[in-house]
């Protein structure tokens, strides 16, 4: 599955340094919670995409609350987060992975997925995902 959220009117939040490395810090604490094996992420200026698929009783929508809300009271910026998220079924997740890591490029972030550091690609950070079997 295919998640996007989205911040409050497009704001930047994740161009801090600080701020995204707590998007990601926040996405494993949730995982600890509330089991879910996780493929691929992104966490852009303004928006962020994971590659999930959830591990019984977990639903994505309790992964989600639980994310939005607790990476906005870490970040202490008050409301960050549009209200709802966005869930595709993906037929080809080896795509999406793709569709996920290049999101930077496709922005001009930079000009290879691997150099952009808040993204499971990143040849610059060890971030935990789980192999797709």
């Amino acid at each position: 599955m295919l998640i996007t959220s989205v911040t409050r009117n497009r704001m930047p939040i994740f161009s801090e340094d600080r701020c995204a490395k707590e998007a990601i810090d926040q996405l494993y604490r949730v995982r600890a919670l509330h089991p879910f094996l996780l493929h691929a992420f992104v966490i852009m200026p303004d928006h962020c995409h994971f590659v999930v698929h959830p591990i019984a009783p977990t639903k994505i929508s309790t992964i989600m609350r639980v994310y939005k809300s607790g990476l906005a009271f870490e970040l202490e910026k008050g409301s960050i987060w549009q209200s709802r998220f966005d869930l595709q079924i993906v037929d080809n997740i080896f795509q999406t992975m793709n569709y996920v890591h290049n999101n930077p490029v496709k922005a001009g972030l930079v000009k290879i997925a691997e150099n952009y550091r808040w993204s499971s690609a990143s040849k610059h950070e060890i971030w935990q995902i789980d192999d797709y079997v």
